[in-house]
């Protein structure tokens, strides 16, 4: 787990966002046609991927709020790097930390106490037919831009197109599926997507992040600007220092402030973040104070560091807490673009020269548990579990590609005595290797036909993956193999990993109790070659793109629950990382001046939930 405050709060209020290719726009011959269904469809207050909404048509605010949190304060937090854009809408440009969550609004916003529920926000209802061929949105008319101006139908149009044509990957794919929008009055929009387009579209475009039409343009969109933007938000940026700080104020004027969707959170008057190079510097300044919430993620920290004074006498106090999501995956990604990894007995024979045991053991005092699946710690996981009847029926054709134990569920990853010499493991290794066509000669593992060294680079973005790394290499080097690790600058690191510049690296991928589009662009087969995309890894597997369309496509909630662990077999059977760990709970340190509301959500307590509590005069 990176030990990076924004990334790990933004990620409760950011569907996975991962990638895709530019597509050509549908014509509107591709539209279905249904209006039996169409004319059944009645207005709601919101959608949920499956099953019912939670939330009534009259609810007050969510259920992990705290609706009287005073609204006063700062709210000061850490990230490690830098930033040079504030357009997170675009490839270019590292982003600073915030913008989504403070400054862009959706039409609908997520429920963090349901796997995957929406509910009305910039959009006052929804109407959607049983068939999910289309969704319309009216919106509340006194929504408003930070500068005053009306959002209108006009506005949505406006940034379907924008983020269709000029967008991330992402944005392109997702937005290529709808095959018309209509504006049907001033504040109220329809979407039509393509025949067979998944389920998962009308939440998807609910989603989408409404830009003014008046402040954007589509000829500049992609350059990246330190110009501040406008958006519907809660928050206008106050301060910009580009790469070191960034400061958001609460717009005293913010349209939604009153609504079910906002009440409890976004209670601070401002929020800054600052940067730090690395992440040594990043907790000296947690210690000082000078950064008021730290959710940690190294197990050594989290045993040893947090002696301090502060800590001692109760200023910073610290908790663990259970998370209702699955882990996602950690690994080594192998990129199969690379000759050296083409073969799935080579990276075989690297997951099992891994020696997680004494990983764990001597540098994380024992706290990790080995991920066995991309949804570990969830009913989504695969691990364990023999495949059932659906399972077997979407998997059958693809039955070449996979591996029986994981069908059968009595596949473990390879384990060790936690002695440090691996010496089973590294024997059964060196065996993949020979038959892969590498020997070991001279203390040496090279290819059989041409005498070459077998020899890579490990890409590492801090400190601490270097760390982890440098055992991983030794254990390498015991199977002759030659692993350089290579450190490099947050931006360089960035540019490398979007076009996919390296041989191994570290990638977590988060997961929700409900995986949908994100998948197609973490692995699938077209856009494996994308630059920006997520699918690092250079998946290309029929079995894999398959699995997904079942997911998207999946109506009953049972059905969904064995596509996700058809997905998971097909995606381990694949060997294309090393999985490595995750932790069974959340830790956090926070500052006692700042509090959180009595309930947690299951992806944990939302940063802007949190409020000032203390005296503001002394704090800010």
């Amino acid at each position: 787990m990176k030990q990076l405050i924004a990334p790990l709060i933004t990620c409760f209020f950011i569907l996975p966002a991962n990638s895709a290719e530019v597509a050509t726009p549908p014509q509107p011959s591709s539209v279905p046609a249904n209006p039996a269904t169409a004319r059944a469809a009645k207005p709601a207050h919101g959608i949920a991927m499956h099953g019912n909404l939670k939330h009534g048509v009259d609810f007050k605010h969510f259920s992990y709020v705290n609706p009287q949190a005073p609204k006063q304060g700062a709210l000061r937090l850490g990230v490690q790097g830098s930033y040079d854009s504030l357009n997170p809408l675009i490839v270019r440009g590292v982003p600073a930390a915030g913008l989504r969550e403070y400054v862009f609004e959706s039409l609908l916003a997520r429920a963090m106490d349901e796997p995957f529920a929406l509910y009305g926000h910039i959009a006052e209802t929804v109407t959607v037919p049983d068939d999910r061929s289309s969704i319309s949105f009216k919106l509340r008319p006194h929504a408003r831009f930070s500068d005053g101006k009306p959002i209108t139908a006009d506005d949505v149009v406006f940034t379907l197109t924008l983020l269709r044509d000029h967008g991330r990957p992402n944005h392109r794919s997702h937005y290529s599926k709808v095959a018309k929008v209509e504006k049907l009055g001033t504040h109220e929009v329809r979407f039509t997507f393509q025949a067979g387009t998944d389920r998962e579209m009308p939440l998807i475009v609910g989603l989408m992040p409404i830009l003014p039409k008046h402040r954007f343009d589509p000829e500049t969109f992609e350059q990246t600007t330190l110009k501040a933007p406008v958006g519907s938000g809660p928050y206008k940026i106050d301060v910009i220092e580009p790469g070191k700080t960034i400061v958001y104020k609460r717009d005293p004027d913010y349209w939604g402030r009153d609504l079910a969707t906002t009440r409890g959170r976004f209670n601070f008057d401002k929020i800054r973040y600052d940067y730090y190079r690395d992440a040594a510097a990043l907790f000296e300044a947690f210690k000082k104070g000078l950064i008021d919430v730290r959710y940690e993620g190294d197990p050594g920290k989290w045993a040893i560091a947090y002696d301090f004074p502060a800590a001692k006498n109760g200023s910073v106090k610290r908790e663990a807490y259970a998370l209702g999501y699955p882990s996602g995956m950690s690994g080594l990604v192998f990129n199969t673009r690379r000759p050296l990894f083409h073969d799935i007995r080579v990276r075989k024979a690297l997951t099992l020269l891994f020696d997680f045991e004494w990983v764990n053991k001597n540098l994380f005092h024992g706290a990790y548990v080995r991920t066995q699946s991309f949804f570990d710690r969830s009913t989504l996981s695969s691990h364990g579990k023999k495949a059932d009847n659906y399972e077997w029926l979407l998997l059958k054709p693809f039955i070449d590609e996979l591996d029986n134990r994981i069908l059968e569920g009595e596949h473990e990853f390879p384990k060790s005595d936690g002695k440090g010499r691996n010496r089973a493991n590294l024997k059964a290794a060196l065996k993949l290797f020979k038959e892969a066509d590498f020997i070991f000669k001279d203390g040496k593992l090279i290819e059989r036909g041409t005498g070459e060294p077998f020899s890579f680079e490990i890409l590492a973005a801090s400190r601490s993956q270097e760390r982890l790394f440098l055992n991983y290499t030794r254990s390498l080097k015991r199977a002759g193999i030659d692993a350089r690790i290579r450190l490099v600058d947050s931006a360089q690191y960035q540019r490398r990993r979007q076009t996919f510049d390296f041989d191994m690296l570290q990638n977590r991928w988060g997961a929700s109790l409900s995986p949908g589009n994100e998948q197609i662009h973490r692995w699938a087969s077209k856009y494996a070659m994308t630059d920006g995309s997520y699918n690092l890894a250079g998946v290309k597997s029929p079995a894999v793109d398959k699995m997904i369309d079942a997911i998207l496509n999946a109506r009953a909630h049972k059905d969904f629950v064995s596509s996700v662990r058809a997905l998971d077999r097909a995606l381990l059977s694949g060997n294309y990382v090393v999985p490595l760990y995750h932790l069974d709970k959340q830790w956090i340190a926070y500052w006692g001046r700042i509090a959180h509301p009595k309930f947690v959500s299951l992806y944990g307590y939302p940063m802007n939930t949190w409020w000032h509590a203390g005296d503001v005069k002394k704090t800010e």
